[in-house]
């Protein structure tokens, strides 16, 4: 049970992110101010906001667990991690500059412009059912901590975690996401390190924690299997190629993060957010795969930590080791800092889920479809921070169907996210590389994509779901060009399509192409890092 320094510590927290909100409502004076911060965002803010998203309360709570203590895991999850540098410079190249032009609020705008309207709303929805389930698996993960450590009941806790992180992005926008995330990936990153130096300290040292974790889960690279048929999901080459596709799908696709991107005030601004996601990832996900390993050692020489997981399905729940850890080494107080930290990750992911989906809703239906009048800038914040109260409170709803499934849940997101991402990076790909492709074509394409993926899901389970983001996307490809040769083609607008122009006008110069020679760099360094790991 926590301390009443503790709650204190807690009560702090919430009550200041509803000041963050409370405060940055005063700025908004039209739509895009609530929902691209006026485009006036510096890029570092915006890339610590992207950044911090992407440590949710599924990462910071499975991977430890999955290096720890699943079945085939250990420190082979971070090959997925050298696809994210390639990834970027993908996405700075050919899709920043065009978004850029277009001056977006919603990435389905752009499908719209290049093809149809009905491209524009198809692709829009498969985007909101996905990130409402992913939402609710959220609240639902980190209010099973919650009420782990604190004992408060699971509906306190969802209405705990839930409601604060709605209310203060209902009352700030995308600048109480962005801020907000700034300020929680600073706790987080602290909270870690601080848990980081416990584990090691405990088990004698970094050298002798390392020195102590099975050689197996050390080996970080997996030359020896190819995920094509062997039942291996996470072997390198599935990894570093299905990742690649999946991220530039997530970076350049995803509505969740380019929305962040196009808070920038211009292309230039918009690539340095890529590139600095594409330099600090790694070593985020490399710093909680470490305290795995700190779990894991720590599990062996204290007998009682592994009997005193709650339990799920007859089984221990490794997912829980970290909150437990938490009530068993730290002292009153960091306790408190310690929930904040974790609750930190989880909100900085649902913020920018529901401000997002409030995005898509308002411009891809309630303004494009007219669903509603816009007679002032004042109606469209008004309608915009309802739709944000609709989708959280949805999204707490939900939270509450997906207990007894969670954690198939978490697995089957994983799954249906890679169902979709090869086939919907195809759409985009098509549109911004080539004039051949129809909007009959890529919805023809996405379909038939998609509907590849679910056939190999059901029969081929030996194939490596990382593979679906490449083969959905070739088998979308080649369709939707198909099926676009044979229809007439609408001439493709202008801005529609990418050029060389396009990077020029913000100058594709020397000091840029040393920018992606260093991400190539880094990818080349992370590499280097898993080997030595793995040497150990």
């Amino acid at each position: 049970m926590l301390a009443v320094l503790d709650w204190w510590v807690i009560g702090s927290y919430l009550l200041f992110l509803l000041l963050i909100g409370a405060l940055l409502s005063r700025r908004q004076e039209t739509g895009a101010d609530y929902f691209v911060a006026g485009r006036s965002e510096r890029p570092l803010n915006i890339a610590l906001s992207v950044l911090a998203t992407q440590c949710s309360t599924n990462s910071i709570l499975g991977a430890p667990a999955f290096v720890a203590f699943a079945v085939g895991g250990g420190l082979v999850w971070l090959q997925y991690e050298l696809a994210v540098p390639l990834a970027m410079i993908f996405a700075m190249v050919f899709v920043i500059p065009v978004f850029q032009r277009l001056q977006l609020i919603s990435v389905y705008e752009y499908l719209e412009n290049r093809f149809d309207l009905s491209t524009r709303l198809l692709l829009s929805a498969v985007f909101q059912v996905l990130r409402l389930l992913a939402a609710a698996v959220t609240i639902y993960g980190v209010s099973a901590m919650i009420d782990l450590i604190t004992g408060v009941g699971f509906l306190f806790s969802v209405l705990l975690f839930g409601a604060f992180t709605v209310l203060y992005d209902v009352l700030g926008g995308i600048r109480a996401v962005i801020w907000s995330d700034v300020m929680q990936m600073g706790l987080l990153v602290g909270v870690l390190c601080y848990l980081l130096w416990v584990l090691a300290a405990d088990a004698g040292g970094m050298s002798a924690m390392l020195a102590a974790m099975p050689a197996d889960r050390l080996m970080a690279l997996d030359f020896a299997h190819h995920g094509l048929g062997d039942g291996q999901d996470f072997a390198f080459w599935p990894m570093l190629i299905g990742g690649f596709f999946l991220y530039v799908s997530y970076y350049g696709c995803d509505q969740s993060q380019v929305q962040r991107q196009l808070c920038a005030a211009n292309q230039r601004d918009g690539q340095i957010i890529l590139l600095l996601n594409g330099l600090l990832r790694f070593p985020l996900v490399l710093l909680y795969c470490l305290i795995g390993v700190g779990i894991a050692v720590y599990a062996t020489s204290h007998a009682d930590f592994l009997p005193a997981l709650p339990e799920s399905n007859g089984t221990p729940n490794f997912n829980m080791a970290l909150p437990l850890l938490f009530l068993l080494e730290l002292p009153d107080g960091l306790k408190g800092v310690a929930i904040v930290g974790v609750m930190a990750a989880a909100m900085s992911s649902l913020d920018s889920v529901i401000n997002s989906l409030s995005a898509v809703t308002m411009e891809d239906f309630v303004k494009r479809c007219h669903w509603a009048s816009m007679d002032s800038e004042l109606a469209e914040i008004r309608w915009s921070k309802a739709l944000t109260a609709f989708w959280g409170l949805l999204a707490i709803v939900l939270a509450f169907w997906v207990d007894d499934i969670a954690s198939t849940v978490l697995v089957a997101v994983n799954k249906l996210g890679s169902l979709i991402n090869g086939p919907l990076l195809a759409v985009f790909v098509m549109g911004l590389l080539t004039e051949r492709a129809t909007g009959l074509g890529v919805k023809v394409g996405f379909a038939v994509g998609f509907m590849s993926n679910g056939a190999l899901w059901l029969g081929a389970p030996g194939v490596s779901w990382l593979w679906w983001n490449v083969s959905g996307f070739l088998v979308a490809v080649v369709v939707g060009l198909a099926v676009s040769s044979r229809a007439v083609a609408a001439s493709a607008p202008v801005d529609a399509v990418w050029t060389p122009a396009f990077l020029r006008a913000e100058g594709f110069d020397e000091q840029w192409s040393i920018r992606y020679l260093a991400l190539v760099s880094a990818a080349g360094i992370f590499l280097i890092v898993l080997a030595f790991l793995g040497a150990r």
